[in-house]
């Protein structure tokens, strides 16, 4: 065997994803580079770890075993470069945090100069709606979760990060006025709807429940990214978060109307459970958080007072 640990991440990811397109954007390579180093980690084996049916990859039973070991041999490989780094008095180790879809554009400004500063800490982000994001704290998969809602059935510990505001949002076509939309006028609009288990549909339902309106979907999508381009093209309206649609408020795409009993006012905070017992690196970073958060606030979302 003479395969290296550039061709086992390589296949990790392949397997992990089963594309190679989607690998080499996630790993930052050609689709041509990953094609080669995966041929010659092939060579090494007498059995396929992989068939190409149709333009569709499928990873075989022995690349499925293949692939357990990898990830085994990857971890090891983790552990002695932290065990190195630590050595060296150097803060080393994994951080894994999962966050609710909208909170991808805040978690990254209060992440950035903690991996700066620590170059021995590798991060891992798992992206997905609440329902997953509180089942992984719950199974202790992840050091921290970063909700905007706080799960009451659980005992936690938290950080208060930043505000969360949610807006009723329409498309260019639609005609903001300076006082409040007539619940009428809501009735009317066509909305569309996170999946359930999202947060913001929960806001969402929450607020439509509260001011008496009709809980009618024209359209139901899995991401606050997907709603948002469905909004540009016109097919109807939602209730989001601020946090998500800056750029499209800036160029007009997107347009807030003011409807009472809005904005609804939440605040993103990272929590963890209060029984489990915090590494060297998630104690460092809840530290960091501590101490830095009004200065990222300050300095990446100064537009946020605005609205």
């Amino acid at each position: 065997m003479n395969y290296t640990l550039h061709q086992l991440e390589i296949y990790k990811k392949v397997a992990e994803l089963q594309s190679v397109t989607r690998a080499a954007e996630e790993l930052y390579l050609t689709q041509p580079a990953i094609s080669i180093q995966l041929k010659k980690l092939q060579e090494q084996f007498t059995q396929p770890l992989f068939e190409v049916i149709g333009r569709k990859l499928f990873i075989t039973d022995f690349g499925k075993e293949v692939a357990i070991s990898v990830d085994r041999i990857l971890s090891e490989v983790g552990d002695l470069n932290t065990k190195m780094l630590t050595h060296d008095g150097q803060l080393a180790g994994k951080l894994k945090i999962a966050l609710v879809s909208t909170a991808k554009y805040v978690m990254p400004y209060f992440l950035i100069n903690f991996m700066e500063e620590h170059s021995g800490v590798t991060l891992t982000m798992d992206v997905t709606n609440k329902s997953s994001v509180i089942n992984s704290l719950e199974k202790n998969l992840v050091d921290f979760a970063l909700v905007s809602v706080i799960p009451d059935n659980l005992k936690i510990n938290s950080v208060e990060l930043m505000q969360n505001k949610l807006f009723l949002i329409g498309g260019r076509d639609c005609v903001p006025t300076s006082k409040n939309i007539l619940k009428k006028e809501i009735a009317k609009l066509p909305m569309l709807y996170r999946e359930f288990g999202s947060a913001t549909r929960a806001a969402m339902e929450n607020y439509i429940k509260s001011q008496g309106l009709p809980n009618v979907k024209r359209l139901e999508l899995t991401s606050n990214e997907a709603v948002k381009q469905a909004i540009i093209a016109g097919l109807g309206y939602s209730i989001m978060p601020l946090i998500g649609v800056k750029n499209e408020l800036e160029t007009g795409d997107i347009k807030i109307i003011k409807a009472k009993g809005l904005p609804i006012i939440t605040n993103w905070n990272l929590i963890w459970l209060k029984s489990k017992r915090l590494t060297p690196v998630a104690e460092a970073y809840v530290e960091y958080l501590k101490s830095n958060c009004q200065r990222v606030i300050k300095t990446s979302f100064d537009w946020f007072e605005k609205y």
